[in-house]
């Protein structure tokens, strides 16, 4: 696949310059019109710090958000994927009531702020289904070995119930916009594609699932990344459940320590860590998958 070269003109070199100068303002109006003094030395003790019982270094309070963002962003973006392609799917069908259904549940998410939707679903889940479930107790009692994989994998058993709140208000939020982008994709494919698998003697979850979600699959991966990088930043929404992720230690941690400026940058780098490899993976996959078009 060919790539154009690209070629700076005069005007992108002034473009640039402007924004040089524009940092180097906002760094000399902190340093001199806040009279902000920069304490950067403190912060990588935030970062990790050194065990002296197991004579090691272990991870500290802002590295425990960023583990915590993780875990939510990763099954966040399973489950709001699972919930996006079947609901879109379901948009799609003849059957009328799937598409009242996905179509309700669309109507909901989209225009109800996260906020909202957290809080409901925190205050019922976590007060009423949770409890029943008993899952609080059996994590409890259950071996050190599962104590150990749940934690890893998911939180802690005393924030068990608070985690799978928050995780399941990501993926139904989420998800709501994710199946808006999977019925574009399968109401894009052309007609034809259709009759010409239904001639082939296919049956309509067959063409759907041989023919039409991996040509929809294609056309929706530009926007679908988007909603995946969008989900990782909306994952700071759930520090209002006291979920201690990384906008919520960031913000403890600014509380604590007044370091304002050196928190809140070193979480906007962590949080450009997560997402920017995000984009620059589906750049490749976009390439890859126009090469093998060819």
């Amino acid at each position: 696949m060919y790539k154009r070269k690209v070629a700076y003109k005069p005007v992108d070199l002034i473009i640039f310059a402007l924004l040089g100068i524009l940092v180097a303002f906002f760094i000399y109006r902190i340093n001199v019109g806040l009279n902000y003094k920069w304490a950067w030395h403190k912060i990588p003790q935030f970062l990790f710090r050194y065990d002296t019982v197991n004579d090691q270094w272990t991870s500290n309070i802002i590295m425990w958000g960023l583990y915590n963002t993780l875990r939510l962003s990763f099954w966040g973006i399973l489950l709001a994927t699972l919930f996006g392609t079947v609901m879109g799917i379901a948009r799609s069908s003849k059957i009328i009531f799937f598409r009242l259904t996905s179509g309700t549940y669309v109507e909901f998410m989209r225009n109800l702020p996260p906020l909202v939707i957290i809080y409901i679903v925190y205050f019922f889940i976590g007060d009423q289904v949770m409890p029943a479930a008993g899952l609080d107790s059996f994590l409890e009692e259950s071996a050190p070995w599962v104590r150990n994989i749940t934690s890893f994998c998911f939180a802690t058993p005393q924030f068990i119930t608070a985690f799978f709140s928050a995780l399941l208000t990501l993926a139904i939020f989420e998800g709501a916009y994710i199946t808006e982008i999977v019925r574009s994709g399968i109401q894009s494919i052309s007609r034809g594609q259709w009759e010409a698998s239904y001639a082939l003697g296919l049956s309509r979850w067959q063409q759907m699932r041989h023919v039409v979600l991996p040509q929809a699959f294609q056309r929706i991966l530009p926007p679908l990344a988007g909603q995946f990088i969008s989900l990782i930043k909306d994952s700071s929404i759930v520090s209002v459940i006291s979920i201690q992720e990384l906008t919520f230690q960031g913000t403890e941690l600014m509380t604590s320590t007044l370091l304002t400026m050196e928190i809140w940058i070193t979480i906007t780098i962590l949080y450009l860590a997560l997402t920017l490899p995000c984009s620059l993976l589906v750049a490749r996959l976009e390439t890859y998958m126009a090469r093998s078009r060819h």
